[in-house]
């Protein structure tokens, strides 16, 4: 059995699809309410802020796949091993690697999981082309997206393609040990992503450029300071290894990661 945490997030529902398709038995854990779940998909709510209460979701897993949640990485992993788990894929970030000042709390994960004697896989993501849901109600209601550093690129990856690089991870022998960065086929800035919502809506979406300030205080509403400087300092100024294109999707896929357009055009509906 594999559980799968965040299972309705949107790496965590394209991966419980994944896995009942090829024939696994599946544990979906949220921390609310779970709908559209897959048949045969048992769904546990739990919250990886409280490792204590995660025993009865895992208990008879073998496999793990996980988010950087909580605060207590250690207590989430001795959770896991008491119920059998012997294989984790965590999503991390790549931050870890480039920002690591800012990216301390996936940091942690990274190093708990590497000493926990479990076999292990990281996928390191950079930006999620669904981060621009964060757009949905504003080119709703005014064909608006704003967003600062309108014409810096970075390789934004398809949440789709982060799910089938986790599947092959949790079900294929071959990717213990790993760390994959996974980007997307080519750098877009936030003008390009929002005109190509624009082209899948079949209408224009018009870009507007926040000040670095502007999107500073519209972060912090919903992220602490230091990961705020730390994505700000991405978004604006990334360094040679954030505009890197990453070969590792297609290292494990054996395909070219999608492009955001493809994303965009599959998700237009939120945009309506």
């Amino acid at each position: 059995m594999i559980a799968a945490t965040g299972a309705t997030g949107n790496v965590g529902r394209e991966l419980v699809r994944l896995l009942v398709a090829a024939g696994e038995t599946v544990t979906a854990i949220t921390r609310g309410e779970a709908r559209d779940l897959p048949a045969g998909v048992r769904h546990v709510r739990a919250d990886l802020a409280a490792p204590d209460g995660l025993r009865p979701a895992l208990d008879g897993a073998d496999a793990l796949f996980l988010l950087v949640a909580g605060d207590d990485p250690q207590g989430v992993l001795d959770a896991a091993k008491a119920g059998g788990v012997r294989r984790v894929v965590l999503v991390s970030s790549l931050g870890v690697a480039t920002r690591p000042d800012a990216y301390r709390h996936p940091a942690a994960f990274e190093a708990a999981l590497r000493g926990s004697g479990l076999d292990w896989t990281v996928l390191r993501c950079g930006g999620l082309d669904s981060n621009a849901f964060a757009w949905a109600e504003s080119i709703r209601t005014e064909r608006v997206a704003a967003a600062p550093f309108g014409d810096v690129g970075l390789p934004m990856v398809d949440p789709a393609d982060v799910a089938e690089v986790a599947a092959a991870a949790l079900l294929e022998p071959g990717h213990a040990g790993a760390v994959y960065e996974l980007t997307g086929p080519a750098p877009t800035t936030p003008r390009e992503r929002a005109a190509a919502i624009g082209a899948a809506l079949g209408e224009p979406v018009r870009f507007v450029e926040q000040s670095r300030q502007e999107a500073r205080e519209q972060m912090l509403a919903f992220m602490p300071e230091p990961v705020v400087e730390g994505t700000l300092a991405i978004l604006g100024e990334p360094l040679p290894a954030e505009r890197r294109v990453s070969p590792d999707v297609e290292r494990v896929l054996g395909r070219a990661p999608r492009p955001f357009a493809d994303w965009a055009t599959r998700s237009a509906v939120a945009f309506r």
